[in-house]
């Protein structure tokens, strides 16, 4: 019974992680083609967080804790960056008008 549901598990996870991948190209392409500096900010960070989610479903396909730390410290990591460039942001506006 226990296989059977970590086969499953398995399973629903790598699908998922597979429709993960079309997220991930939009965002990648709003990266390239992004208008401003702020559109491009902000599909990085959806990647980052595109990130999270793979290394959440990665952990529950192979049942490794591990790559849970590795999630941790991205979305610590995408946090700070987020928080850094809208100081950024602040100060140009700023400095601006």
């Amino acid at each position: 019974m226990i296989e059977t549901i970590d086969a499953h598990i398995t399973t629903f996870a790598t699908v998922l992680i597979g429709i993960l991948m079309i997220p991930l190209c939009l965002a990648a392409m709003r990266m390239i083609r992004g208008p401003s500096y702020a559109d491009r900010f902000i599909a990085l960070d959806m990647v980052t967080a595109i990130a999270v989610a793979a290394a959440a479903l990665v952990t529950a396909a192979t049942g490794r804790r591990e790559f849970l730390d590795v999630a941790f410290g991205l979305a610590l990591v995408g946090f700070l960056a987020t928080c850094a460039f809208a100081g950024l942001l602040e100060r140009l506006e700023g400095d601006a008008s």
